[in-house]
């Protein structure tokens, strides 16, 4: 078969090597791609924002499914576009897009259907935005609608911060958002749930903890993430029922009362508190950097999955995973999440050994006579497997060190709430 991968991140990587694993796999293409992908992909350069462009591609390369990476082009309905054209095509479409594309829709849905999720508000006017910030006091968390490529989430510690972000985002930070969501800051412990979702079935995909802050010890402003484990401890037989029976079956069962059901990755970003899971947000597409360690320790054909759910027949697959831990640490540009050093060369690739157990996601990179430079804020993923998390993450460290990269920087403490709990 043909794959079309579309995407240019450290998750569309994480999947084009797990689909270049599959012996139905005759051609793979990325659409832009990376420094990464290049290696194990055709990369066809094109702006994923033109659907028509994209289409020509797709029918040129007799391309039999199209897996869409970025939540950008599922919000905009490229699912729809391809659609319509009869192309075999695995995401949610337009509609259901909204679970990530609106966060207001996905606040709406929980008050609708009773989900645990933080108390909160939508407001387009800063006057009602500031009594509501007055009332309830900080911590408070401070939200843009609509899209912000992870940068539209601020837990604000003061009245005046809070006050300062609601009227950014209404005064038009974010081009996404004309109004602004502000809840409750709730106290836990994330986790990120996945499910693969097709018409009739929803299977588990993994489970993993991100850690979103730039700074060791989680301090400091908001990321796209900074690394991430898997599996986390965290989940137990006993809240994994809990998610499944309060959070994914009524979100799963309103989208298709509304006429949408719900198809792809559903990726539920939770906070777990006292045992309990609060539904902080959904994705509609794997998690990035979660992805990375997923597809390390995922045991079955993702070709053979992908196909499966894009005809409507998942309940027929168990999915396999292996049992060893899993870890990414992002190796990011100086001065990520502001403004950040582009263009550096990255020369020690050649150093590291990639094999089942250590491989370098590329995010953030391009090739240029046959050197990788940085082009992202999140410019490489370090991943590594092992029997302990500990040693995942030792492996992951010394793997960085030998890239020796001087324009970049990382944390070195991801997974540490398990690993000094040891």
């Amino acid at each position: 078969m043909n794959l079309a991968v579309i995407g240019s991140g450290g998750r569309e990587h994480a999947i084009c090597y797990k689909l270049k694993q599959s012996p139905k796999i005759k051609k793979l293409i990325c659409i832009p791609g990376n420094a990464g992908t290049e290696k194990i992909a055709e990369n066809i350069k094109e702006d994923i924002s033109d659907f028509d462009a994209l289409y020509k591609i797709i029918k040129k390369q007799n391309v039999d499914i199209v897996i869409i990476g970025p939540e950008l082009p599922l919000v905009k309905g490229l699912v729809d576009y391809l659609s319509e054209k009869k192309v075999r095509v695995f995401g949610p479409d337009k509609f259901a897009s909204q679970l990530e594309g609106s966060k207001a829709f996905m606040k709406n849905l929980c008050k609708k259907n009773n989900i645990p999720t933080a108390n909160y508000g939508v407001f387009n006017n800063f006057d009602d935005a500031s009594n509501f910030i007055k009332k309830h006091g900080v911590p408070i968390v401070v939200k843009a609608d609509g899209l912000a490529a992870g940068k539209g989430v601020s837990v604000c510690k003061s009245i005046e911060e809070a006050l300062k972000n609601t009227k950014e985002i209404l005064n038009g930070k974010f081009k996404s958002s004309n109004q602004v969501v502000i809840e409750e800051f709730l106290e836990g412990e994330e986790l990120s749930y996945f499910v693969i979702v097709d018409k009739n079935s929803c299977l588990f995909f993994g489970s993993a903890q991100d850690h979103k802050r730039v700074g060791e010890g989680d301090t400091g402003p908001n990321t796209g993430g900074m690394g991430a484990y898997s599996p986390p401890p965290l989940l137990t037989a006993q809240l994994e029922n809990k998610i499944n029976k309060k959070i994914i079956k009524p979100t799963l069962k309103f989208m298709k009362d509304l006429g949408h059901p719900y198809k792809g990755f559903l990726y539920a970003g939770l906070m777990i508190k006292n045992g309990e899971p609060y539904l902080i947000e959904y994705n509609i597409r794997m998690g990035d950097p979660e992805c990375q360690v997923l597809m390390m320790r995922l045991n079955t054909d993702l070709l053979e999955i992908i196909d499966l759910a894009t005809k409507d027949k998942l309940g027929n697959l168990k999915i396999k995973w292996s049992n060893k831990n899993s870890i990414t640490i992002v190796l990011c540009a100086k001065g990520y999440p502001s403004n950040y050093i582009k263009n550096s060369e990255i020369k020690n690739l050649f150093n590291i050994s990639s094999d089942e157990n250590n491989q370098i996601f590329h995010a953030g990179t391009y090739l240029k006579n046959n050197k990788t430079y940085s082009i992202g804020g999140r410019v490489l993923n370090v991943t590594s497997s092992s029997e302990s998390l500990v040693k995942a993450r030792n492996n992951s460290l010394k793997n960085i060190t030998k890239i020796n990269w001087a324009d970049g920087f990382f944390r070195k403490d991801i997974g540490w709430r398990v690993i000094n709990d040891k």
